[in-house]
């Protein structure tokens, strides 16, 4: 492995590594709708190079490179779900908090779905109406979904639904039948259906009103103004924390959560990025020398004019790197240089915070399929 996004320069001739480049990110983007994690999803499209590089011998053209790529990525990505339990958000873990129950109980990281910025899943494409699919199919709340099927249902549904493969492609991939495919698509769309993923806005640079509601929003945020903020959230607005399994649910909890247990992020500063295909700001908390270091990464899921989550992930030691976002803003409101892996999250601050008695803040803080039998399970 040669860690986040490196090459395989190191095993591969500059003519093979550049055609297995080409894949790069759009098999990133499938290993992280089948995994829920950017950096296992890196990790498995690492191993897939790799993996296409020592049997470059043995492809015979009878498939595409692309096609070829992709079984080995599917191959890959079961042999890790395998071995693994499925990612989940806070919702899929209980029942929403009121705010006078709040506590904050940390959970593995291993059990959360990940966020993930859309330069690293999403290719770019000029069609607009390409682009907006493209975000659809990354959002939180639908791969959140995926993960709630069988690895292979997922893989099914991944290839017909988002990819557009056809039966016929996805069969050979999965070395099965298609009618086998086909009953596993239907299955995979019912548990979807029951899922109730929700519809929510992609990102949307060009459109006038969701960007006046994202700028009311930071203002709100920042001046912590919870009356503009009251009014900017859904009446079933969610507000989620992980690492935290913490969810509250309404307009009254978030902001009340926010000036009890969440207090300690008053006068924070926000930068905007994009993430799942939707709006996102990083967020950093004041210090007593006058700068603001990470806090939160963000991620606003928007429906009907209104925000309707706001998921808020606290391991900034691990997202404003990957994010390619300052390591602090100074008292100027000019960016600092770019966060490196390491330091103090905001959760573990949160953590101590919450021991201590004091605030605490949440978001206001190779080869084919090995043993595949004929029916896709």
């Amino acid at each position: 492995m040669n860690g986040w996004g490196g090459p395989v320069s190191d095993v591969a001739t500059p003519g093979v590594e550049a055609q297995l480049e080409d894949y790069r990110t759009e098999l990133t983007g499938y290993c992280y709708r089948m995994l829920g994690s950017a950096f296992e999803a890196e990790d498995a499209v690492q191993d897939t190079m790799v993996r296409a590089w020592r049997s470059q011998d043995r492809f015979e053209g009878r498939s595409s490179l692309r096609s070829w790529l992709y079984r080995i990525a599917t191959n890959v990505c079961l042999d890790m779900l395998g071995s693994s339990k499925k990612r989940a958000r806070p919702m899929d873990f209980s029942d929403p908090k009121p705010l006078a129950q709040a506590q904050l109980n940390p959970q593995p990281e291993a059990a959360w779905l990940e966020p993930v910025p859309d330069g690293r899943v999403l290719s770019p494409v000029a069609d607009p109406a390409e682009t907006a699919v493209a975000r659809e199919s990354v959002r939180l709340a639908f791969v959140a979904a995926l993960q709630h099927l069988p690895p292979k249902q997922r893989a099914v549904l991944i290839l017909r639904e988002v990819l557009a493969w056809k039966a016929s492609e996805v069969a050979e991939l999965l070395e099965t039948s298609v009618a086998s495919v086909n009953s596993a698509l239907q299955r995979a769309r019912a548990t979807l259906a029951e899922s109730k993923t929700g519809e929510s806005d992609t990102a949307k640079p060009m459109d006038e009103e969701q960007q006046k509601l994202l700028e009311r929003y930071v203002a709100a945020f920042e001046g912590y103004d919870m009356k503009t903020l009251t009014a900017l959230l859904h009446e079933d607005a969610v507000l989620s924390m992980p690492p935290f399994d913490l969810w509250l649910v309404g307009a009254a909890d978030i902001t009340g959560f926010m000036l009890t247990h969440g207090a300690a992020c008053n006068g924070s500063r926000m930068l905007a990025t994009v993430a799942n295909g939707t709006p996102a700001f990083a967020q950093y908390h004041p210090t007593p020398a006058g700068h603001f270091e990470p806090w939160a990464l963000q991620v606003i899921e928007i429906s009907d004019g209104r925000i309707s989550h706001i998921n808020t992930f606290l391991d900034t030691k691990r997202w404003f790197p990957l994010f390619d976002l300052p390591a602090r803003i100074e008292a100027d409101g000019t960016p600092g240089p770019p966060a490196v892996p390491g330091g103090i999250s905001g959760f573990e601050a949160a953590a101590a915070a919450a021991a201590g008695g004091g605030a605490a803040g949440g978001a206001g803080a190779a080869g084919g399929v090995e043993g595949e039998a004929d029916e896709v399970q």
